[in-house]
């Protein structure tokens, strides 16, 4: 066991049960007698480190809120959960909050192949994290299979899912979108051949995620729009996925009638260097609705840190008149929907879209583009424009400006889309039933076998 193990205590699980039990508690299970015990691993698990985090958090409430038994297994920086939900802590180097990754060697790591590869992989440029969390997970679940019914990767799709359904657990995937997505937009958008391959060299553990992919089943995948590209860029058959739809905290984010919307007043959330989020193109529409509208001010969910966005920012001459906003919390964000005349989002290309989603709840009128997903989760209920696109973003953000009885009436629709089809229950519910296909096939296939 690496280091990195040993030097933090794992939360306890229950006592694993004879294999004649597991067998009558599977085909109690699988008759929907009662409730199943999920493990739901995921590297990384922070909802503030993106869209993977933020599904992690209420997947896992809404699983428990339906009467299953929860655990979920991470790595750092770990979720914040339900209380219902058991955590099991899985520890790694956890090099990207560490100022100099090449000091963080120490000589135990000579003992730990896991460790060591972590450490040599994250220091050439690599990412590491979802191999070495796959190695440790299979190696944690040595002697642990018996205590749970099913496992929900979170986008691992790592070789150690492969181990442990290979010890017998059935293990169902989800894909939020296909990192070569992330890749491509991310290699083009480098200024020179240089960065371009440091690019490509982070992004060499998608040779794993692709083949990992190809062999479980079943995959949810969060979008048709997903669904789509995994086929593309992955290659998997379009009948192996199975697409359920995030959903939308509903009641964490709410219109709130008696707080006066702002006149003049954009906001967006976004990471202002990840090219994928595209608010390099917000910005240049923004600066052209300034000669016309001074007025305008634009709010960013988000931190300003060195790089292009900062030097576009610096070109325009804009670097007072936009606002970074970060640490906020939930409660904030909510506000601050609620405050905006009107809520952007200006990706490239999105899985899903949770900020989007998030502000049609508050029942704000939302902007958005044709980037990945973004369509199928704003509908009729939003603003469409060509993603990449500073002119189509200015028009309508003008257009709606322009027609404040249009916005209030894009508000109003998009909360009852949201209601209509964007509850975490109506999530939970059909990945539980895809979980005891799962179950099932694998219990029909053991039987096949004689195993």
């Amino acid at each position: 066991m690496s280091q990195a193990l040993e030097n933090q205590a794992l939360a306890p699980v229950a006592e694993p049960v004879e294999t004649t039990e597991r067998q009558d508690a599977t085909i109690e299970a699988l008759k929907g007698d009662r409730p199943l015990r999920i493990l739901l691993p995921s590297y990384r698990s922070n909802s503030t480190t993106g869209g993977q985090g933020v599904y992690m958090r209420h997947i896992s409430k809404a699983l428990a809120d339906l009467g299953h038994h929860v655990d979920v297994i991470s790595g750092p920086p770990y979720p914040d959960l339900d209380p219902r939900i058991g955590l099991i802590k899985l520890p790694s180097l956890d090099l990207y909050a560490t100022p100099h990754p090449i000091r963080a060697f120490r000589p135990w790591m000579l003992k730990s192949k896991i460790d060591l590869f972590e450490w040599w992989s994250h220091n050439w440029g690599g990412f590491p994290e979802p191999y070495t969390f796959g190695e440790r997970l299979a190696e944690y679940m040595v002697d642990k299979i018996d205590q749970y019914d099913v496992m929900h990767d979170n986008q691992t799709l790592c070789w150690g899912m492969l181990k442990v359904r290979d010890m017998g657990l059935p293990v169902a995937g989800t894909i939020h979108h296909p990192i070569t997505m992330d890749k491509r937009i991310d290699i083009a958008a480098m200024p020179n051949p240089w960065m371009k391959f440091l690019k490509w060299r982070w992004y060499t553990f998608l040779n794993m995620q692709m083949k990992v992919a190809h062999e479980l089943d079943p995959i949810i995948v969060v979008s048709e729009s997903t669904r789509q590209d995994v086929n593309k860029d992955f290659g998997l058959p379009l009948e192996t996925m199975q697409v359920v739809h995030h959903g939308i905290n509903h009641i964490q984010f709410h219109p709130m009638p008696d707080v006066k919307r702002v006149d003049n007043r954009l906001i967006v959330c976004a990471s202002a260097d990840v090219p994928l989020k595209g608010l390099i193109f917000l910005i240049r529409a923004y600066d052209k609705l300034l000669k016309e509208r001074p007025d305008l001010d634009l709010y960013v969910i988000g931190k300003l840190r060195d790089g292009p966005t900062k030097k576009e920012l610096k070109r325009r001459g804009l670097m007072d008149k936009v606002k970074f906003i970060s640490g906020m919390s939930d409660d904030d964000i909510t506000r601050a929907y609620a405050e905006a005349t009107m809520v952007i989002s200006p990706s490239v290309y999105e899985g899903f879209g949770f900020p989007a989603g998030e502000a049609m709840s508050c029942g704000a009128p939302v902007i958005a583009t044709t980037g990945g997903s973004l369509p199928e989760v704003v509908g009729d209920a939003g603003v469409v424009v060509p993603h990449s696109n500073p002119d189509a973003l200015a028009e309508a953000i003008a257009d709606l400006l322009d027609n404040p009885a249009k916005r209030d009436e894009l508000g109003r629709k998009a909360r009852q889309r949201v209601l209509d089809h964007f509850k975490w229950e109506r999530t939970a519910r059909q990945v539980v039933d895809i979980y005891r296909q799962a179950m099932q096939d694998a219990d029909n296939q053991s039987r096949q076998t004689g195993s």
